[in-house]
């Protein structure tokens, strides 16, 4: 497997799957339509087809031009894309799918790909783009990977949890990393010891070049770090990474009611443990990048580009008014 066409390629995890194929020397292909800076502009080694994927026609044309062995999807949103590509791509060697962790349907501690129920999907909400919708338009992207394999297109998915690292756009985790950098008091919801299991960029890249090469058709591969610490646990390791010391201070929903305020709020804060099996992925050749690592890196990028995620959370006015009233 040679050629590589990634759809999506600019942003976030598209960006790092660009950079993990081609330090792997495939040929890699973007295919976007051209609307964000492309970070690999400079880079030969990487070609740009521009198309917008929710046209088929464009999809035929990427297809021909390329003629990918491998086609990584980064940015299906809806069923209709993923069943689209799967069609339009059913010759290649690999397609990939990237679902995500919130395609799960029961609350399961940990979820694993073949036994935890996906969510269901209705019509409308599979044509609706909110975020209520979010988790059962990618559960019925799997249904339609695994729809594709039945009718022999070696068709994969990939399900990471919430997903952290360089040039994170979203800035959820962003929210964290500013306060305990410039903050020295800040406060945590739940005693900080919410369980939300995430998945280091790279590793998420780095499995879907595994599961392209090694996965089986038809399969579903969880994506998360073999660790998954609690809220509180991860704010000490930013503090050492910064370099830091920082007070958490402790907000029960009722503390955090009296200021108009409740734990979810906060970025990354989850009322019940969110935690994926790897195992399956494991089993084929993948690992996770020690944390400390990953949070170097992390910070590293983080002091260099403008996002902070002050937008989301409590404003630190609003924050510092609740730090008083929890330490009267």
């Amino acid at each position: 497997m040679d050629d590589v066409l990634v759809i999506g390629g600019t942003r976030f995890i598209g960006r790092h799957t660009v950079a993990e194929f081609r330090d792997a020397d495939y040929d890699v292909t973007m295919f976007n339509r051209g609307t964000r800076e492309n970070p690999f502009a400079d880079d030969e080694s990487v070609t740009h087809f521009e198309g917008n994927r929710r046209d088929r026609a464009a999809l035929e044309a990427a297809s021909d031009a390329v003629d990918p062995d491998v086609v990584v999807d980064c940015v299906a949103y809806f069923p209709a894309d993923v069943r689209a590509a799967t069609d339009v791509f059913a010759d290649a060697d690999a397609y990939v799918y990237v679902s995500s962790g919130a395609a799960y349907g029961e609350e399961r501690v940990p979820k694993r790909e073949d036994d935890t129920a996906l969510e269901p999907c209705s019509e409308e909400q599979a044509t609706t783009d909110s975020a209520e919708t979010y988790g059962p338009r990618k559960a019925e992207g799997d249904r339609a990977v695994f729809a594709a394999a039945e009718a022999g297109v070696r068709a994969m998915s990939v399900r990471p949890t919430v997903v952290y690292g360089p040039h994170d756009y979203t800035e959820r985790f962003a929210y964290w990393v500013d306060r305990v950098d410039v903050a020295d008091r800040i406060v945590v919801p739940g005693d900080g010891l919410s369980l939300w299991q995430m998945a280091y960029v790279e590793d998420v890249a780095s499995a879907l070049r595994i599961v392209a090469e090694n996965g089986a058709a038809g399969e579903a591969y969880n994506v998360g770090d073999e660790h998954a610490p609690m809220l509180g646990q991860w704010i000490d390791l930013l503090a050492e990474t910064c370099e830091t010391g920082v007070e958490t201070v402790g907000a029960t929903a009722r503390d955090l009611a009296r200021n108009g305020l409740e734990p979810q709020d906060f970025p990354m804060y989850r009322s019940s443990p969110h935690v994926l099996e790897t195992a399956k992925l494991r089993a084929l050749g993948w690992s996770s990048t020690p944390q400390r690592l990953a949070l170097q890196r992390t910070v590293a990028e983080h002091r260099e580009n403008e996002r902070t995620g002050r937008q989301f959370g409590p404003d630190r006015e609003t924050e510092i008014a609740l730090l008083d009233d929890l330490t009267e």
